[in-house]
């Protein structure tokens, strides 16, 4: 009994133990948190392009004369920046919308990104992942002329 009362009190000095349980337990939700701060920042880069780009071919229309110029411009504005943005493919971009509103004189923008092909899309589902269609829209009022 002695013996037991010996050993029990050592195990309860001893802290070798204590750091590896603890590490077995911090581990996965450190993990969670990082992997999750990872995906949501490329996720929100992403996001942040799409809507630059909406807001850049916006801006390049407002010297059209017309409906289809301005929609020209958009769309040549959309093809030459869409290369700047490195996590955005081309081919999985579109314009939903490009189109002047005959009531408020504004033209809008909306683009539809379909960003499923993304890299932290393919990962295991260890984190919760956001959506993988992104639509992102910018509008400019046009003169008064």
């Amino acid at each position: 009994m002695a013996a037991l009362r010996k050993h029990l009190s050592r195990l309860k000095e001893c802290t070798e133990a204590a750091t590896a349980v603890e590490f077995a337990l911090v581990m996965p939700v450190f993990m969670a948190m990082l992997f999750g701060i990872i995906i949501f920042g490329a996720y929100l880069t992403v996001v942040h392009g799409v809507q630059q780009l909406a807001a850049e071919a916006a801006r390049a229309s407002i010297s059209g004369i017309n409906e289809s110029e301005r929609l020209t411009l958009a769309r040549d504005n959309i093809n030459a920046n869409a290369r700047s943005y490195p996590l955005i493919s081309m081919q999985r971009l579109q314009i939903q919308t490009a189109s002047t509103d005959p009531a408020t004189n504004v033209f809008a923008v909306t683009l539809r990104y379909d960003a499923s092909n993304i890299w932290f899309f393919n990962l295991p589902a260890f984190v919760p992942a956001p959506p993988s269609t992104i639509v992102r829209s910018a509008a400019i009022q046009r003169g008064g002329y």
